[in-house]
């Protein structure tokens, strides 16, 4: 049953490859805790409290707990509508509740330091790297839409490139001369490398598309010992794309817009971090700001 959920996640659902990574991580712990793959009927309310026991036993986080409660009210929730099921234990689960946490985002001077460093044009996995972290500030793309982000769809004369996010929703990203000339210098040197040119944009030097592994060991590699950011991956990027946007003008609706959020208030986290830099700002600059 958990395999062809995870297939109609894949198929019909248009979840990304990283949701169903992680569905599919989640459902198969709990078979492990159950000692294989339960009858979805026969599964008690206590059985499912007495997992979130054992995971905080063993010192699971509030997230990932609220993440695999989560994902069984996302299995019982299609196995009713599908299969015919009667009963859902999973909607009586109390989801863990998450301290309120902004996300981390990278210091202008930081990306600027990081994206203005010399880059050899010849050097495949340098051009590769340099591309894959320019694109993702410049576009604030999800890691799964840059790897799953086809060469037809960037497209140098008209200065956009199309991407296919959450649920399958396709977006419209506009980018600039900076974006376009290197999209031109790393096609250069990746179609000499792979030989041909390949169907996705980026891809391994034998034209294999990149993973999220592979693409968060870029990310991290290049970013390790130049920001001051404490995670260094692809969606700090995303972050900081946001929060640059929205600290320098952009309309908050543009905003959404670009990063391809179903809702206004998933972006409205930025306006805070925004917010928050104003707050430091008076409180260094304003006279009557120290004065206790």
């Amino acid at each position: 049953m958990i395999d062809k959920f995870l297939k109609y996640l894949e198929c019909e659902a248009g979840a990304s490859a990283h949701t169903v990574r992680a569905y599919g991580s989640d459902l198969r712990a709990w078979c492990g805790f159950a000692g294989g793959e339960p009858d979805l009927d026969s599964v008690s309310l206590d059985s499912l409290r007495a997992w979130l026991v054992h995971m905080a036993a063993s010192g699971a986080s509030p997230r990932s707990m609220r993440r695999r409660v989560q994902s069984l009210r996302a299995l019982y929730a299609w196995a009713m509508r599908h299969h015919g099921l009667r009963h859902n234990p999973a909607a009586e689960l109390m989801s863990a509740r998450l301290p309120r946490s902004l996300p981390d985002f990278i210091r202008p001077d930081e990306t600027a330091a990081v994206l203005d460093a010399a880059v050899d044009p010849d050097d495949f996995d340098a051009m590769r790297e340099h591309a894959v972290l320019l694109m993702l500030y410049a576009t604030g793309m999800r890691a799964s839409e840059l790897i799953g982000l086809l060469d037809a769809c960037v497209d140098t004369s008209r200065g956009e490139l199309k991407v296919r996010g959450k649920r399958g929703k396709e977006r419209i990203i506009p980018f600039g001369d900076e974006m376009r000339r290197m999209v031109e210098q790393y096609r250069a040197v990746r179609d000499r490398t792979v030989g041909f040119t390949p169907y996705h944009f980026f891809v391994r030097p034998g034209g294999e598309q990149l993973y999220y592994g592979l693409l968060n060991r870029i990310v991290h590699g290049a970013l390790d010992g130049a920001v001051h950011s404490r995670r260094r991956s692809p969606h700090v990027m995303r972050h900081s794309f946001a929060t640059d946007m929205l600290n320098n003008g952009a309309d908050i609706n543009a905003v959404q817009r670009l990063l391809g959020h179903a809702s206004l208030a998933t972006t409205q986290v930025y306006t805070h971090l925004s917010y928050r830099d104003l707050q430091n700002n008076y409180q260094l600059a304003h006279p009557r700001a120290k004065i206790k």
